[in-house]
């Protein structure tokens, strides 16, 4: 069971960026994905969660309206579509999955991606 994330790279403020995270080994129905980020010297923060089943999506507020979460379960993939970014959505971004209900808790999901690095600066 593998969570690899991609997409992850530099942009200029306003600038936009798709990550992407395939899930191999297994099907994740029942299953909530989900984004995480962190910045350095900072926690793991929440930034959007997907249910596979429904694909009924919950995005942070920080980020609620430059942000999408979706995913394609043929592909087994999950997408965050990032726009209108700024500086301070710098950090390493993480896809996570949990069979164990919808959470914006990093301590609640099992599985977790190597992380992409997102750059944001002028």
């Amino acid at each position: 069971v593998q969570l690899q994330a991609s997409g992850g790279g530099s942009v200029r403020p306003g600038g936009s960026l798709q990550l992407s995270c395939i899930a191999s080994g297994r099907t994740f129905r029942g299953y909530n994905m989900a984004w995480f980020r962190q910045a350095p010297g900072k926690e793991r923060d929440f930034v959007a969660r997907i249910s596979w089943n429904t694909g009924i999506p919950y995005v942070d507020d920080s980020v609620k309206g430059r942000f999408t979460i979706s995913r394609d379960s043929v592909k087994n993939t999950v997408s965050l579509r990032m726009t209108s970014l700024q500086p301070e959505d710098t950090g390493v971004y993480y896809c996570a999955a949990t069979d164990g209900g919808s959470s914006i808790r990093s301590y609640d999901y099992e599985l977790w991606g190597q992380g992409t690095q997102v750059t944001v600066s002028s």
